[in-house]
């Protein structure tokens, strides 16, 4: 760090109103993405308003819905310049880092053989057996209303009673069979 950067201070000054916060903030030394990234984490505290008052400086206005006392609209202006710090930092980060997203990115879609463990698990999936299904959950109900008529009657009637073999004769029919016929 040279002695004329370490002998920079920035001031960050603003004006305060009954309901505003105001500043001006030079885009060379905050970039306006940084700008809008903070202003707009502040949309559903206050009403943002930004302006261009000359060439590379934004004008930012920080106004509340009510009337507030001068402590809160100072902390107010102090936490913005705080998130105005940390999307800056975001900023300088994410192009710091950014051959390291994109070499990652090109080896996840252009690899050249899949992941060992999903074509693993796709493989268990294919073997596994589906056709046991004792609930019949996987038929679909066409399927399962499409069978013939001479099966659907020994499915859903109930069990005809037959006849109790007798002791006497060994044939199974007795006078409470023969009635029933």
């Amino acid at each position: 760090m040279s002695e004329a950067a370490a002998e920079e201070t920035v001031d960050f000054s603003f004006e305060l109103t009954e309901r505003e916060v105001v500043f001006d903030l030079d885009e060379e030394l905050y970039p306006r993405d940084a700008i809008y990234g903070a202003a707009y984490l502040f949309i559903d505290r206050c009403y943002v308003f930004l302006s261009r008052p000359a060439d590379a400086v934004v004008k930012v206005r920080l106004r509340t819905r009510t009337p507030k006392p001068e402590a809160e609209l100072e902390a107010l202006g102090g936490e913005f310049a705080n998130e105005l710090l940390n999307q800056l930092l975001r900023l300088r980060i994410g192009r710091a880092t950014a051959r390291i997203r994109e070499t990652y990115i090109t080896r996840a879609f252009f690899a050249d053989e899949p992941d060992s463990t999903i074509a693993d698990l796709l493989a268990e999936l294919d073997a596994e057996e589906l056709e046991e299904d004792p609930l019949e959950i996987q038929v679909p109900w066409e399927t399962a209303q499409e069978q013939p008529d001479e099966e659907q009657p020994d499915k859903e009637q109930p069990a005809q009673e037959q006849p109790a073999k007798s002791a006497k004769d060994g044939s199974g029919a007795d006078d409470a069979a023969e009635e029933h016929v």
